[in-house]
């Protein structure tokens, strides 16, 4: 299986922001033909106001109804089923009433029917080394199911940027049968260039899975100050042993890679480490 991780500039408008991703998913699919592609976390809005948020968020259809849901969510099935690739779509902000959101991810088999949706477990309400304040939960509400999904013969585990940090998710998707893990994210400058990397790297050699992390880079504007804030980019593809196998460039763009399930299984073979667990 192919996999691209397509990094994004977005900003807070959402047409643009489709626009920019139409670009470079037509772009990367046309390039390294793809089975699966997924797009960085809440690549719809990032920055702006709570207000712009919730006015661009989307009521997300109910599951297996094959009901249409909102802009961002036919997009992606469209190029699903317009290109027959699995779109892994990121993460989009899902309406939780009138005054919170979900972290959402949804996906989408080639044939454009939703096939997993996840809902960000762990919200990112820290402070930053320069001072910078992060409170996601003062918008959006954690999700609760941890979740898989097949594409092809291969199991997919989901996560989200700051899921990254909970080495137990990792474990229980490992434990359900995860090979390759998607993890989009819009990790700030800050904490990127420091823990990006070794942060992915870890959970790959723990879970001996694949990882597929597409990142957001660049600038945008915060709150109603329009406060500038910066994400790190760094897309990049990871095998079992830690290795990374693909990476991005600085700017938008994507990386892509093969996900051999024989290394997979070889590494596994060889290094059999949950057959030696103790603790759980």
């Amino acid at each position: 299986m192919r996999v691209s991780v397509i990094q994004m500039s977005p900003g807070a408008d959402k047409a643009d922001n489709i626009a920019q991703a139409r670009r470079l998913l037509e772009a990367a699919i046309a390039a390294d033909r793809p089975d699966l592609v997924s797009l960085p976390e809440v690549w719809t809005c990032l920055g702006g106001t709570r207000e712009g948020k919730l006015a661009q968020a989307e009521a997300l259809p109910a599951r297996d109804s094959n009901a249409a849901g909102g802009e961002a969510y036919e997009f992606l099935r469209g190029i699903a089923r317009g290109a027959h690739v699995f779109v892994h779509g990121g993460s989009i902000q899902e309406r939780n009433g009138p005054d919170r959101l979900y972290n959402t991810t949804v996906v989408f088999d080639p044939d454009g029917q939703e096939i997993a949706r996840y809902r960000k477990i762990h919200l990112f309400d820290i402070t930053t080394p320069d001072g910078t304040g992060f409170r996601e939960s003062s918008l959006y509400s954690s999700g609760d199911e941890v979740v898989t999904f097949r594409a092809g013969d291969i199991t997919v585990g989901a996560a989200i940027c700051y899921d990254l940090r909970f080495a137990e998710l990792f474990a229980r998707l490992r434990g359900q049968g995860a090979e390759l893990i998607m993890l989009p994210s819009a990790f700030t400058l800050q904490t990127g260039k420091d823990h990006w990397e070794p942060l992915i790297r870890a959970r790959a050699i723990e879970t001996q899975c694949w990882f597929a992390a597409a990142a957001t880079c660049g600038r945008y504007l915060e709150g109603a100050r329009a406060e500038p804030r910066f994400t790190y980019g760094h897309s990049l593809v990871a095998d079992p042993w830690g290795q990374v196998v693909a990476l991005a460039s600085d700017g938008t763009g994507w990386a892509t890679a093969r996900v051999d399930p024989a290394l997979t299984a070889r590494v596994r073979r060889d290094m059999p480490v949950e057959s030696h667990r103790k603790l759980s």
